[in-house]
């Protein structure tokens, strides 16, 4: 199963394009989606969240292109989609904002409520379904985002920079979510942290100036690290090369 992007181009306006005419394959279990800021991670994802359109070019999954009206409805279903922002809905508690997903997703709302249940379960956030959206903490608040990307069986679930602001004891608490998530789901995650790629990740995408630099197995990025270079630095050590490589 992959997450198939040919040829797909995105600007704003008249401006210089965000992604260019990029063809990209991504069919792992753990995919990490590396690059600098403004790189078109966000982009990227948005786009394979059908959130917003290519200028040119197509996204599918499992053949499914959510530009077709009769395929929209399965792909969106089939891809669960957390964004760097999480918005949750006024007065809502943590369950009713999971169970809205859900219902947004095409589920009904008996399902969406039974299944958002199981979904914050598996964030660890069931003892706060009562609580009102809004007294989350940030770490919580991004759980709870992470929850609603699963309330719709996703089968692949994409994170726009999932840790970013996060502090160690809530990062480490995602690191074991995103392990757990992988028992049946596919997951990418864009970012433009080195940190965890060797043991979270098994397949690296570089993404720079809308173009991809790298894409292939964790461990033969990893071999491109300067020699001599610490071993708890490889992956930061590899990602530099390639992108100072380009400037």
């Amino acid at each position: 199963m992959s997450l198939q992007f040919t040829r797909c181009s995105f600007r704003y306006g008249r401006k210089v394009p965000v992604l260019n005419r990029l063809d990209l394959s991504i069919g792992h279990r753990a995919t990490v989606l590396l690059g600098p800021n403004g790189a078109g991670k966000s982009t990227l994802l948005g786009i394979a969240a059908s959130w917003i359109s290519p200028t040119e070019g197509t996204v599918t999954w499992r053949g499914k292109n959510p530009a077709q009206s009769k395929a929209q409805a399965a792909y969106r279903k089939a891809v669960g989609w957390l964004p760097q922002n999480v918005k949750p809905m006024p007065g809502l508690t943590v369950r009713e904002n999971v169970a809205y997903i859900g219902w947004l997703k095409g589920m009904s709302r008996s399902d969406a409520w039974d299944a958002s249940r199981d979904a914050l379960e598996r964030v660890r956030l069931d003892s706060l379904a009562d609580r009102k959206s809004h007294q989350l903490s940030g770490g919580q608040l991004r759980r709870m985002g992470i929850a609603g990307t699963l309330v719709h069986s996703s089968e692949i679930v994409l994170l726009d920079e999932p840790t970013a602001g996060l502090d160690p004891s809530q990062r480490q608490i995602y690191r074991e979510l995103v392990t757990n998530l992988l028992s049946d789901v596919q997951v990418v995650v864009s970012t433009h942290q080195t940190e965890d790629v060797d043991t979270m990740y098994d397949h690296v995408v570089i993404l720079d100036k809308g173009q991809v630099r790298f894409e292939g197995d964790t461990d033969t990025f990893l071999s491109l690290a300067a020699p001599g270079i610490p071993e708890a630095r490889r992956a930061e050590g590899a990602y530099m090369q390639l992108i100072d490589s380009e400037e």
